[in-house]
């Protein structure tokens, strides 16, 4: 259960210089409009110091980390939803994704243009934001036909929760603002959920800074508009320099840590990100750790050890046993799993335990 995150800005806002800074990869970053043609996709390992320590202890002979996918999609101008720029394809490949990440530009330079020619972080967020409420309402659109006579007859009670639904978040959205501002109940999210609104998947903003902005950032005019835009709707904001990033991208570890000292800052732009997601998505790590493989596996916060194991294999969730659990930081104080269950911190856990952040497991199932 990786993460998979779409990254989406205007032209020339940094989005793919963003995108060869994760991935490493060769990502075409020109300064003109439409320089990314086809939505490049990105597969990154998810930080993770713990699993550097449980390595460590166990010595296998493979090492798995959690992985983070992203997908870089071309610049979405004004229009997109009516088929503008390069239109409705680029706003499928949104569609797939788990989070969207907005690239808006938060610095100054002549020797960038901007497709509108002037610097403005709101106006840069409202075009894309309207492009993707747009595409929603044409969804809804097609969708209420089908349904009204059923709803307004009311011979089909599903009909009419389903209209009654749609026409409300369609108010929503008439009146500028995203589905994810709205509050669903259970029922109702499983009605809108095949439907995969843009609007409804979470949103970070990334506000794309100067290289010499990046210790005193705060003080950046642009940040702080994009922080009291994304407020208003609860979403989140990540600084960054992406050429900074790029940068760090093509250092080693030891190296990458000396250049962050040197910057007057603890972690990269890119950690924050990946942090931030996670939260966002309500995502937890739990590893499997043996002489064969340490493993780090993403779950869903509020998942039970049953389907924690159906992660690895359906037949691990079918035939579900138990679960042999120890806590990360009991497996790291008493140096191992034999220290640990000398120590009584194995435990023998059962189908309704709920399974917590850097719990370390083997499962026990029977097919």
């Amino acid at each position: 259960m990786g993460l998979t995150a779409g990254i989406v800005g205007l032209p020339n806002v940094g989005k793919s210089t963003l995108f060869n800074a994760i991935t490493k990869s060769s990502a075409l970053a020109a300064n003109y409009p439409f320089a990314t043609i086809d939505p490049n996709v990105g597969i990154v390992e998810v930080p993770d110091e713990r699993i550097d320590k449980i390595v460590a202890l166990v010595n296998p002979k493979k090492t798995i980390p959690t992985i983070f996918e992203f997908t870089d999609i071309a610049g979405i101008v004004k229009g997109a939803s009516k088929g503008e720029g390069l239109g409705n394809k680029f706003l499928s490949h949104i569609r797939e994704v788990d989070a969207i990440v907005q690239v808006v530009r938060a610095f100054d330079d002549e020797n960038v243009v901007h497709v509108d020619g002037t610097i403005n972080p709101v106006r840069d967020i409202e075009t894309i934001n309207l492009e993707l409420i747009f595409a929603d309402i044409e969804v809804i659109e097609k969708r209420l036909p089908k349904i009204e006579k059923k709803a307004q007859l009311k011979v089909d009670q599903e009909s009419v929760y389903e209209y009654d639904i749609l026409v409300g978040i369609r108010d929503t959205l008439m009146n500028n603002l995203p589905i994810r501002t709205m509050k669903f109940t259970e029922p109702e999210f499983a009605v809108i959920k095949n439907f995969n609104f843009l609007t409804a998947k979470p949103m970070i903003y990334v506000a794309n800074i100067s290289e010499d902005e990046i210790s005193d950032f705060e003080n950046n005019k642009y940040v702080k508009i994009i922080k009291d835009f994304a407020a208003k709707e609860g979403s989140e904001v990540v600084v960054i320099s992406a050429k900074i990033e790029a940068e760090l991208s093509e250092l080693s570890n030891d190296e990458k840590v000396m250049f962050l000292e040197d910057l007057g800052v603890s972690e990269s732009g890119l950690d924050r990100l990946i942090k931030k997601s996670y939260d966002l998505l309500g995502l937890k790590t739990y590893f499997t750790a043996g002489p064969q493989e340490v493993r780090a596996w993403t779950f869903k916060n509020g998942m039970k050890a049953p389907e924690c194991a159906g992660i690895i294999h359906t037949d691990f969730q079918k035939g579900f046993i138990r679960a042999e659990t120890i806590a990360y930081d009991d497996l790291i104080k008493f140096k191992g799993e034999l220290g640990a269950k000398e120590a009584g911190k194995m435990r023998l856990e059962g189908k309704e335990y709920v399974v917590k952040d850097g719990d370390v497991m083997h499962f026990r199932f029977n097919v």
